[in-house]
């Protein structure tokens, strides 16, 4: 049997990590500027998190909900207190796509309502709702298409009061910062005009924060920038550092009932284990306000230097846009400087390092990349 040819890959086989290095199988060394697509939140292999991984595992790795599994609790106990939600509720899942698709559901359960309102240039996921919210016609099935998905302009706050007006509205999703999209961030204005018309038309305010989430933009979710609360914030990635793991923190004013969400492997014990580790990390080692740090370091080196068009991004979660020309950095990076980098169209480098990146590996990538800009 051969593999589904679906992933353009590079030829480097990885089979050692550590913090924000890894190396092939003939030894080369490599920083790691992204993480996997923003999942090592924590740096790769780190001793708390092996051990506790390790530990789990030699008590019962899984068992499914129909028993009583306490880790369920402690994660959502430690979750509210870091993300300063305590009084929000916890659904287990995944992945960030699943995510997303039981927000989405959720929100319409809530109010009776069909139509959701997403953004241009938007990723919220590969499943069937999601990937109907997600801006790239090639990744939507025809399964997948629906009338019930509107897509408006970026930041247009006219076209958004008259999609309101228009159509009744069950949820709003958005990224606080859009990953696949270039890493665009959402102003505070936007955000609180979403906020603002969502409580008008008893609508949701989901906050997408899979990929900008986690503490990688400085705050613990993104969206926190604008001072004004989602009522469902959707998560994975960076919450398992390589584990799958995915959730969603749920307003108090949405009410469960037996069997209106499930899942067979969310919030097993093993996927606990992980994200509690992820978050004592976070805590223990103040990798919320390192990201914060190094983060501003970077974007500031960053807009010092020649030939780059804009630097955008919050925190360690950084876009590069280049102009045509150089499209061959991102390639270049990786052959001749040994460094992992993202890539979003058309032109743009993606920054998602580990949230402990530190300045020494925040300077070995300016310097190479001060070389390509010659």
């Amino acid at each position: 049997m051969k593999l589904f040819d679906v992933y353009p890959i590079n030829d480097i086989n990885i089979d050692k990590a550590f913090g924000s290095n890894v190396w092939d199988d003939k030894g080369q060394q490599y920083l790691d500027m992204y993480g996997g697509h923003a999942v090592i939140s924590i740096g790769h292999t780190h001793p708390h998190y092996v051990k506790r991984l390790t530990d789990q595992l030699n008590k019962v790795g899984f068992y499914s909900n129909s028993v009583k599994i306490p880790l369920q609790q402690e994660l959502a106990e430690k979750l509210g207190k870091v993300s300063g939600k305590a009084d929000y509720q916890l659904f287990l899942c995944n992945s960030g796509a699943e995510a997303n698709e039981n927000a989405l559901k959720l929100a319409s359960f809530h109010n009776g309502k069909k139509k959701i309102i997403a953004f241009k240039k938007a990723f919220h996921g590969r499943t069937s709702l999601a990937v109907a919210a997600t801006d790239n016609p090639k990744i939507v099935a025809p399964v997948n298409e629906t009338d019930n998905v509107v897509f408006l302009p970026w930041e247009d706050q006219v076209a958004l009061e008259a999609a309101f007006k228009q159509y009744e509205v069950s949820s709003v999703i958005i990224e606080g910062i859009q990953g696949v999209g270039g890493i665009n961030v959402a102003s505070d204005s936007f955000l609180q005009k979403i906020r603002t018309l969502c409580d008008e038309h008893n609508a949701a305010f989901i906050a997408d924060s899979v990929q900008c989430g986690y503490g990688r933009s400085g705050k613990f979710y993104s969206h926190d920038f604008a001072g004004i609360n989602a009522d469902i914030y959707t998560m994975a990635k960076g919450m398992g550092n390589g584990f799958p793991i995915g959730a969603i923190s749920i307003s108090p004013k949405f009410q469960a009932s037996y069997g209106m969400l499930g899942t067979t492997f969310g919030g097993n014990h093993l996927a606990c284990a992980a994200a509690l580790a992820v978050l004592e990390v976070i805590e223990q080692e103040q990798l919320i306000a390192n990201a914060e740090k190094i983060g501003n370091y970077l974007i500031n080196e960053l807009k010092g230097l020649p030939k780059i068009k804009e630097v955008r991004g919050r925190g360690l979660m950084i876009g590069i846009d280049l102009p045509e020309e150089l499209s061959n950095v991102k390639k270049n990076l990786l052959a001749k400087h040994k460094i992992f980098t993202g890539e979003a169209k058309p032109n743009v480098i993606r920054l998602l390092p580990s949230l402990a990146l530190t300045q020494e590996h925040a300077d070995q990538f300016l310097s190479a990349l001060k070389q390509e800009l010659v």
